[in-house]
């Protein structure tokens, strides 16, 4: 909405500037001041305000051209904008455009630009807003009105931040904040800081978004910003929906309740009520109070839906749906959010369309595969949108200043002859200062590069010191690493082994003697080559990962009493899995599997591998003993998984509670999209 303060300092202004030969007359001027009046009445339906607003242009433009008619034309304007005429709003700002560059008054076609700015941006034609932002910055910088250059900016910001321009957008605010700096202009303090709570929050930054929304209320005045601008209520509205992204919907919920409170709130502004009344009914949902529920969603929709709010109408719908979800009517989840996708979709607002794919996928399973790549496509191509706008703001920015710089090219090029005689005759002086000055700058510049040199050998031979010492450290740690995964492992299966020997007859020992000799071989070979190289793995293990792994599973099998259960995922593409990580893997099995038989008691092993989007994820669970994962302390055996898992750059989870098993959940990020299908009947 437009500024009314704004429109009345400007009407003043201009009202010193009237030429004192023009005469309205009483009667006229009586009539227009009625009929602007009444075009800004909010009681009144909106095309009777249209009419008042055509009677107030129509008396305007039988008045002569001056100051004076400029001013009144923008309140015709401002009160177009108010009530969403854009075609009318358009039209008048122009014909103000027009005349003020007849007349040369850079003040109102300042002004005339910025309305231009906004009525491209409503009609979501960013790069056109952008450009008549930037020209009324540059009158406003010339002219040294900081107040309005400051304006200015937060309008540019304001469209960057639409855009998804965020990084631009803080740059503009602070640029904004920057020539206002000590003067007591609090509507634009007002507005940067609450812009920057916006901003932050978008950006995750919660704790700076909190800081300048409190900045924000603080810095409200009344003797300056109107109360019907609700800028309380605002700022409250923001810091609850803050809260409702930390998840603190308690404190979400007091700032809505409270930003409600205020007097008048429904009568000056019907969308933000809606926006703290559909706010207030999803803090009350997460909390569990449905006492008011559904009824405040609805009264919210109700309004939006009277305004045609698009967006506010799909994130009500959206709440909707979610709220419905939740208390297991799938049918009207599904209804609600089909609606915010179409609505969303109507209007090219890609954002909502990403909610509400996200929404569907999550209440309808069996097309969750098909939601999803529809979300995966369109926030890729929202993401590619949003950097090529921010790079057409920069290209707007520099095209304008090309322009500006070729208008003035001839005026330079003749202020440039002028001084060209005086130049030369300045360079035949100081030639023969540079000559002598050379020669004492090249044996400087000489030493400086000597020491330049010295200090970088120097550098080099400390990092090359360090690291060698850094590859010795990790070499030692990964052999011993190795012996204990690998060797340490298979010898205390083969000891377990042969301690069971005693209990059978000769003829079945002699038999599982001789298996036992030639795993000792085996394991002598593993010893063997981890002592010849330390660097290389056996290339079975890196070639034929998946029989490798069901040869451990079935010497574990072979040698304990446990009961093991494995899944590999056919539709994880070894090949594309790196050597490291593989081998890793098999590393934190064999460790998972030691534990488990020293320690767990347990009846049953399961071993899963699964395949996720950029994901390879391996789970080791049991049924044993357990252990209190957040008190015990953590053995070299958990500590190498967990030091495995860190090289491959995942993360592990390891759960556990005495008495009921062990669980280990291993997320690994790979360079491969596996596409799961689910077959759902």
């Amino acid at each position: 909405m437009k500024k009314n303060y704004l429109i009345l300092l400007l009407f003043f202004i201009g009202c010193t500037k009237q030429n004192e030969n023009t005469r309205v007359s009483s009667q006229s001027r009586d009539s227009l001041d009625l009929y602007l009046s009444l075009a800004n009445e909010y009681k009144l339906p909106v095309a009777i305000k249209q009419k008042y607003n055509q009677k107030a242009f129509e008396v305007i433009m039988s008045q002569p051209d001056d100051s004076m008619k400029r001013v009144n034309l923008f309140k015709v304007a401002n009160r177009y904008f108010n009530m969403r005429d854009w075609n009318n709003y358009n039209k008048t700002v122009k014909i103000v455009l027009e005349k003020a560059e007849k007349a040369k008054d850079s003040v109102s076609m300042s002004k005339a630009y910025i309305y231009l700015g906004d009525y491209y941006s409503s009609q979501t034609s960013s790069d056109s807003a952008f450009a008549f932002y930037y020209k009324a910055e540059k009158l406003y910088l010339a002219s040294n009105d900081y107040y309005n250059l400051a304006k200015t900016r937060l309008s540019k910001a304001l469209l960057q931040y639409n855009e998804g321009d965020f990084y631009g957008s803080e740059k503009a605010i602070f640029n904004a904040l920057r020539v206002i700096r000590r003067k007591n202009n609090n509507d634009i303090l007002y507005e940067a800081y609450n812009l920057l709570g916006i901003l932050y929050n978008e950006l995750g930054e919660y704790e700076k978004a909190i800081e300048f929304h409190n900045k924000a209320i603080a810095s409200i005045d009344d003797k300056i910003i109107p109360a019907e601008f609700q800028s309380k209520a605002t700022s409250l509205n923001n810091l609850g929906f803050v809260y409702q992204n930390l998840n603190d919907y308690k404190k979400a919920n007091f700032y809505f309740q409270e930003g409600l409170k205020e007097k008048n709130l429904f009568n000056q502004k019907p969308e933000l009520y809606a926006i703290l009344m559909d706010n207030l009914a999803y803090s009350q949902f997460k909390l569990n109070q449905s006492k008011e529920l559904p009824g405040l969603f609805y009264k919210a929709l109700k309004i939006r839906d009277s305004l045609k709010l698009t967006a506010g109408i799909t994130a009500s719908k959206m709440h909707l749906s979610e709220y419905f979800a939740a208390k297991k009517d799938t049918a009207k989840a599904l209804h609600y959010s089909n609606q915010a996708l179409i609505v969303s979709k109507r209007t090219k607002n890609y954002r909502n369309v990403l909610a509400a794919l996200k929404q569907l996928s999550l209440i309808h399973p069996k097309k969750a595969s098909k939601f999803s790549e529809d979300y995966i496509r369109i926030n890729d191509s929202l993401q590619m949108a949003e950097r090529k706008m921010g790079d057409k703001f920069t290209r707007i920015e520099y095209e304008t200043n090309e322009i500006k710089s070729e208008n003035s090219s001839l005026e330079i090029q003749n202020r440039t002859l002028v001084y060209v005689f005086c130049v030369l005759s300045l360079i035949g002086l100081f030639l023969y200062i540079y000559k002598t000055q050379q020669a004492r700058n090249r044996e400087l510049l000489f030493k400086q590069q000597q020491q330049i040199a010295n200090e970088d050998i120097y550098n080099l031979m400390i990092s090359q010191q360090n690291a060698i010492e850094t590859m010795r450290i990790r070499e030692k740690k990964k052999v011993a690493q190795e012996l204990h995964d690998g060797v340490l492992g298979r010898m205390f299966g083969v000891r377990i082994s042969l301690d069971s020997l005693d209990k059978l007859d000769e003829e079945t020992a002699a038999d599982k003697r001789k298996k036992y000799l030639l795993e000792l071989k085996e394991i002598e070979q593993d010893i063997r080559e981890i002592s010849h190289d330390l660097n290389k793995e056996k290339s079975g293990l890196i070639n034929n990962f998946v029989a490798i792994l069901e040869k451990l599973f079935q010497n574990q099998t072979n040698t304990f009493n446990t009961k093991l259960v494995y899944n590999i995922d056919s539709n994880i593409k070894w090949d594309l899995v790196s050597n490291v990580v593989k081998i890793n893997l098999y590393r934190i099995i064999q460790e998972a599997l030691q534990n488990c038989n020293k320690y767990a008691r347990a009846k049953t092993i399961t071993v899963e591998f699964k395949s996720e989007i950029n994901y390879l994820v391996l789970s080791i669970s049991d049924d044993g003993i357990g252990f209190n994962a957040h008190k015990t302390k953590k053995g070299i055996g958990l500590q190498n998984i967990i030091y495995r898992t860190a090289e491959c750059d995942g993360n592990v989870e390891i759960n556990s509670t005495k008495g009921e098993g062990t669980a280990i959940l291993v997320k690994i990020p790979i360079d491969q999209k596996i596409n799961k299908i689910h077959n759902e009947s």
